[in-house]
């Protein structure tokens, strides 16, 4: 298409891992989703999801998931409802053990005015992301880390971290195992 213009690196935080897709003229880019990946792809992607959100069975998620081109490891679990970017399910890791709990969802595009981003989504070993929590494209979640339920993770989460929250915040530990709030830790 000759109104395209090479995708560009953006960076700030987990921008610096976001490709950049200008669109062109005054509709915003959603607009323009066509061109960003074609219909009959995202028809196809979708019915896998759907297939794979409502599946009790995890080898049949994994399966499902593996034919869309994502990466999934040994031993990764996907709850149900849970949804994988739907435009570019190859731009998601799981990697081995990893945990999406239910109603997670797992984004590798943004749709803006004037361009839309992409960026892998990157969940590490044994890593859990908690129900109803968002991971926004170029995010990675490190090994052994936790995202807490309804979280929005904005930003990568170092291994063995946990964080919580909208945006997603690094819980501080008290002395004795306790989290801040006094609860003890589960």
């Amino acid at each position: 298409m000759p109104w395209r213009v090479e995708p560009r690196v953006v960076s700030d935080r987990r921008h610096h891992r976001l490709e950049r897709h200008p669109t062109p003229g005054t509709q915003n880019a959603l607009r323009h989703w066509r061109d960003a990946k074609g219909p009959l792809r995202v028809a196809c992607n979708y019915a896998c999801i759907v297939l794979a959100r409502h599946s009790p069975s995890l080898r049949l998620k994994v399966l499902l998931y593996r034919l869309l081109g994502m990466t999934v490891g040994d031993g990764v679990s996907v709850a149900l409802e849970a949804t994988p970017d739907v435009f570019f399910p190859e731009l998601v890791t799981l990697k081995d053990d990893a945990i999406v709990g239910y109603d997670a969802t797992l984004l590798c595009h943004e749709f803006l005015q004037d361009e839309y981003r992409t960026g892998e989504v990157v969940i590490g070993e044994r890593a859990m992301v908690g129900a109803g929590a968002v991971v926004l494209p170029g995010v990675t979640v490190g090994r052994d880390a936790q995202v807490g339920a309804n979280s929005l993770v904005t930003e990568d989460v170092p291994p063995g971290t946990t964080v919580v929250g909208v945006p997603a915040e690094p819980v501080e530990r008290g002395d004795g195992g306790e989290a801040a709030d006094g609860e003890p830790e589960a």
